[in-house]
């Protein structure tokens, strides 16, 4: 990609319409710089800025991250069809509010799967694609099927316990070691990268959504700066 994105305007009634043109522009720069950094940078800054990872060693937290997407990716070739006789029943309930804490979608488990998806950030997402020139690599449609394939990967590591045994012995993290005996442990912050993998491998993206997520944490700053 080049290192300056087409300047494609934002569709009415986008809150980047109230960005100052210099502002603008410098939301343009900052994103396409971004777009020049694998997936696999985006992975080692979300580990980083975990809880409970702050003192450890970039090398580390690189190769989890890489193991994490190929899971993921790997993860979706073998799930079935969510249309399917067995696919889990997920209830899907639209809502706001998630521009400030830049949530596309979450899940929750209780008391029935749930689904949320929070429209005013697809809503600004799906503007920040059209103002970047972005839509070749997420067209119109992507991020709404991406956000449930995020949350349905999230869904199968939740109930499914031989894939969550498979990932974790594949990061291989050892929690404690009592002389032989070793203690496998959660790396927290792979699930996330492993269904930032899954979406974009199932909605067939170019990249996955973390790019467009660090695209998002700009842009809200710049709408609360301006």
């Amino acid at each position: 990609m080049s290192a300056r994105a087409p300047q494609v305007p934002a569709p009415a009634g986008s809150p980047l319409d109230t960005l100052t043109p210099p502002r603008r522009e410098e939301l343009r720069a900052a994103c396409a710089h971004l777009a020049t950094l694998d997936d696999t940078e985006f992975g080692v800054r979300l580990l980083a800025n975990t809880p409970g990872h702050e003192t450890r060693d970039e090398t580390l937290l690189r190769a989890w991250a890489r193991t994490a997407a190929e899971f993921g990716t790997e993860l979706s070739a073998g799930t079935p069809d969510d249309t399917g006789p067995g696919a889990p029943r997920t209830r899907v309930v639209e809502t706001t509010g998630g521009t400030d804490r830049l949530l596309l979608a979450r899940y929750r488990s209780r008391p029935v799967p749930t689904v949320e998806l929070f429209t005013d950030t697809l809503a600004l997402g799906e503007h920040l694609v059209d103002l970047l020139g972005w839509q070749d690599l997420y067209p119109a449609g992507s991020l709404r099927a991406a956000a449930l394939a995020h949350e349905r990967a999230h869904l199968l590591l939740h109930e499914d316990t031989v894939a969550r045994r498979a990932l974790r012995d594949r990061l291989g993290h050892t929690a404690l070691r009592i002389g032989p005996l070793r203690v496998p442990g959660h790396v927290a912050g792979a699930g996330e990268l492993v269904a930032h993998a899954y979406a974009g491998a199932v909605c067939g993206l170019r990249r996955t959504p973390l790019l467009l997520t660090a695209a998002l944490m700009g842009a809200v700053q710049a709408l609360r700066e301006d």
